[in-house]
């Protein structure tokens, strides 16, 4: 159909719509029409406190008030950004929100506006969310935080001395944390305990390491623009309109906040912290399930991992590498042959000309750890165990080459292993002893969904973090574009 055929049709329905408004309101007196159009206009100029662009709801015309209206609350209802390229962790369920009834619901109510009220409410995260909102609003309205400028490479140590930075430092934490001006240390420029104080509650809220000291994340949080804090709860508050009915039993991995969760009937039975893909190798969105666990898993070394990451190690110490349990293999005459890197010149192979191909045995120090957790997938991501536990003590945890890393591997491994009574601790610590590899198919398999969310809300309070993959401004770009050059719509107009 073409676009004037679908506009034609679009101001018929329209047309009926408002038909069917003046109808309701001819039953009561023209001052009350008159209020209750003037209220819902109200309404949706104050679209911004949900997120949304009110500018994508104006019309010149103030009769078309309830097509405005309209517009406003099928986004409201379904979500603004229907889908994104790669986002399969965004699951929209057009059904479910059952906005042709909302639509009723608008036409046939005395205060229509009321109705978008209720609409922008449906998610319980939204109170929480907006109020947050309102509080980053509020701060860009006087003009936002200082940014911070020097040497930003250095750390900052407690009780040093640094008056042009301490005094940035503590500007830009008063807008946020009057106490750092009161007292008449307000004015030292030693980085002093009250403001070490501050820095601390700063680091806590932003998820780093609460330990006073300002490096490179924490001068990177400090100067992160107001404006975009305001993005990132606009986005939260899109991405959770429309949404499908979770499965009760399933995995949630949040990438941005590097944790696992493990919930049952509404209940999280495990919250284990994990390790995900750097900036240059990401972790996609997946939306799979978890069917096997392998113990003592080989390593097949991906082609990008062995010429960009193994390269330069055989380069260095090829007797180690093989100490480490890593082989190389030549296909010759077709054959898969193995290699003996001792007597490889590594220096005549760069990443663009490496003709091995490179596994790991099973062992203490092979980089999948002892446990390996499948979930097939187009792009050959899975959960595991690691030799190197010390990246969980990092507050950024954003290392792998994809796939996820766990913490402990083992609480996991005992709740997937539920319902098989043939498997307890006993069990798994004996066959992990054994150094041999063994692959068993879970009885029941768990969904598991890799997913995207800097805005999480828990107990009452919004807890944000970095957009490390820069995924929340791809989707701001989309929530901000006309909706002719949105990339979707997640149901029919009615």
């Amino acid at each position: 159909m073409s676009d004037r055929k679908r506009f034609a049709g679009r101001r018929a329905m329209l047309g009926l719509g408002m038909a069917g408004f003046a109808a309701g309101l001819s039953r009561r007196s023209s001052a009350a029409s008159r209020a209750a159009l003037d209220a819902l206009a109200a309404r949706l100029e104050a679209l911004g406190e949900d997120g949304l662009d009110p500018r994508h709801y104006g019309m010149p015309d103030r009769d078309a008030v309830m097509a405005r209206a309209e517009a406003a609350l099928r986004d409201l209802v379904l979500g603004r950004v229907a889908s994104l390229p790669g986002r399969v962790d965004i699951k929209r369920d057009a059904a479910r929100a059952n906005f042709p009834a909302w639509r009723e619901r608008l036409f046939a109510s005395d205060e229509p506006a009321s109705v978008l009220d209720q609409a922008a409410a449906l998610h319980p995260d939204t109170a929480p969310i907006k109020a947050e909102l309102a509080r980053f609003k509020a701060i860009a309205a006087r003009g936002g935080w200082p940014l911070i400028e020097g040497n930003l490479a250095s750390t900052l140590e407690p009780d040093a001395r640094d008056a042009a930075r301490v005094a940035q430092l503590r500007a830009r934490l008063a807008v946020l944390d009057p106490e750092v001006l009161r007292g008449a240390a307000a004015e030292s420029a030693v980085y002093d305990a009250q403001l070490q104080a501050a820095v601390r509650r700063f680091q806590a809220e932003e998820g780093l390491e609460a330990d006073g000291r300002i490096g490179r994340l924490t001068w990177t949080a400090l100067n992160t623009p107001v404006e975009t804090k305001i993005g990132q709860l606009r986005v939260a508050l899109d991405m959770r309109r429309g949404l499908a009915a979770p499965p009760d039993r399933r995995i949630d991995v949040n990438i941005p906040h590097f944790r696992l969760k493990l919930i049952d009937a509404g209940r999280m039975v495990q919250d284990i912290a994990v390790v995900v893909g750097r900036v240059d190798r990401q972790t996609p969105m997946l939306d799979v399930r978890l069917v096997a666990v392998q113990f003592n898993p080989p390593w097949g070394v991906p082609d990008r991992n062995a010429r960009e990451d193994l390269l330069p190690r055989f380069r260095r110490d090829p007797g180690r590498m093989q100490a480490m349990g890593y082989r190389l293999y030549q296909r010759i005459d077709g054959e898969l042959t193995e290699v003996d890197a001792t007597t490889v010149d590594f220096s005549a192979y760069s990443k663009d000309r490496f003709p091995f191909i490179i596994r790991q045995d099973p062992g203490e120090v092979n980089a999948l750890g002892r446990i390996k957790f499948v979930m097939p997938n187009r792009d050959d991501i899975f959960m595991h165990d690691t030799p190197d536990r010390y990246l969980f003590r990092r507050p950024d945890r954003a290392f792998s080459s994809g796939c996820i890393r766990l913490e402990r591997p083992m609480d996991l491994l005992a709740e997937a292993f539920s319902g098989m009574p043939a498997w307890n601790r006993e069990r798994f610590d004996r066959v992990l002893e054994s150094g041999a590899t063994q692959g068993v198919s879970l009885a029941r398999a768990i969904p598991v969904r890799l997913h995207y969310d800097t805005v999480i809300v828990e107990a009452g309070t919004v807890v944000m973090r970095r957009d490390i993959y820069g995924l929340d401004a791809t989707y701001l770009r989309a929530l901000d574009a006309p909706r002719s050059d949105r990339l979707a719509e997640a149901s029919p107009r009615p």
